[in-house]
C-alpha cells in the first residue's frame, strides 16, 4: 500500500478543476480498494495552507464586493448557483485538508474525509454544468475567500477543525439551502432545485461526520461535547450567530436537542448586542 498524504496534497494543491475532481474521485476509490494506507509518513504538514490549489478565476473580492441579484432573473440564478458552486470547490479543499493535515487518527477517519471530498467534487460538477447550462461558468463572477480563512483558525487541532468547519460553516450550509431551493422553485428553475437537493442530502451527511469525529476527539480529551462546542464558538469562531436554524436537518447531521438550544441562546445574544 501506498500512503495516501502525498497524493491527497497533491489532490488539495492541485489548480485546474476538473483535474482535482478526477483525482478527489480516483483518492476515493483507491481507498476503498484498501490501496492507500494512513500511518503517519514522518513528515508532518504544515501549520497552514494559506493558498490551497484554485484556478486563476474567480477574482477574490472582499465579501461585502460579491453582488446580491434577484432571482427573478437569470443573471441572479446564475450569480447564487456561482456562489454555490465556489462553497462545493472549497469544500473539495476543505475535506482534503483534513484528511492531509491531522496525522495519527483512526483509518475511518480518512475514509470519511476522502469520500466527503469526493462527494464535494460531485456537487461542484453538478453545479457547474447548471451554471453552464444557463450561458455561464465557474470563475465568470468575482467570489470571496470567507470559507477558507476561516479554516486556517482551526489548522492546528483536529478537535477544533471538526467543531468548526463541519458543525458551524457547513451546518450554515444546511441552515440556507431549504430557502433557496424555495426561492428558486417559486420562479420556476426546477433544475437547479433539483441540485440544490440532492446536496442538501449529502451535507447533512458530511457533517453528521464532523459531529462523529468532534466527539470521538472530546470522549479521548476528556471533555464535555456540548460546552466544548459553545466553548470553541466563542473562543476561536468570533463570530455573530445567526438563524434562522434548519433543525430536523441539524438533528439527522449529529447536533444535540441542547446544543441547539445554545445556538438560539448565542444568536438571541448577539441580536441584543446589536440592537445596544
Amino acid at each position: 500500500m501506498n500512503s495516501l498524504f502525498p497524493p491527497v496534497h497533491a489532490c488539495l494543491m492541485q489548480t485546474d478543476p476538473e483535474s482535482k475532481l478526477q483525482q478527489a474521485h480516483a483518492l476515493w476509490q483507491l481507498w476503498q480498494q484498501g490501496q492507500l494506507d494512513c500511518n503517519p509518513d514522518g513528515q508532518p504538514p504544515p501549520e497552514a495552507i494559506p493558498v490551497p490549489g484554485r484556478p486563476r478565476r474567480p477574482e477574490l473580492v472582499h465579501p461585502r464586493q460579491v453582488r446580491q441579484r434577484k432571482l427573478t432573473t437569470a443573471a441572479g440564478r446564475i450569480a447564487l448557483l456561482h456562489a454555490v458552486a465556489h462553497i462545493e470547490f472549497n469544500a473539495i479543499n476543505l475535506a482534503l485538508d483534513a484528511a492531509y493535515r491531522f496525522r495519527g487518527l483512526p483509518p475511518d477517519y480518512y475514509g470519511n474525509w476522502l469520500q466527503v471530498a469526493a462527494e464535494e467534487a460531485r456537487h461542484f460538477r453538478l453545479v457547474r454544468q447548471r451554471l453552464q447550462a444557463l450561458g455561464a461558468d465557474y470563475g465568470d463572477l468575482p467570489a470571496h475567500n470567507g470559507l477558507w480563512e476561516q479554516a486556517c483558525k482551526t489548522d492546528h487541532d483536529p478537535l477544533v477543525r471538526m467543531a468548526l468547519v463541519p458543525r458551524v460553516l457547513e451546518a450554515r450550509g444546511l441552515d440556507v439551502t431549504p430557502g433557496m431551493m424555495e426561492r428558486l422553485r417559486v420562479v420556476g428553475d426546477v433544475d437547479s432545485v433539483q441540485v440544490l437537493a440532492v446536496i442538501l442530502q449529502d451535507e447533512i451527511g458530511h457533517v453528521r461526520i464532523g459531529s462523529h469525529w468532534f466527539r470521538y476527539l472530546c470522549r479521548q480529551r476528556g471533555l464535555e461535547p456540548e460546552s466544548t462546542f459553545r466553548r470553541l464558538l466563542l473562543e476561536v469562531m468570533q463570530a455573530p450567530v445567526r438563524g434562522p436554524f434548519y433543525t430536523a436537518g441539524r438533528l439527522q447531521a449529529g447536533f444535540s436537542s441542547g446544543e441547539l438550544e445554545q445556538l438560539l441562546l448565542l444568536e438571541r445574544r448577539w441580536q441584543a448586542e446589536i440592537q445596544t
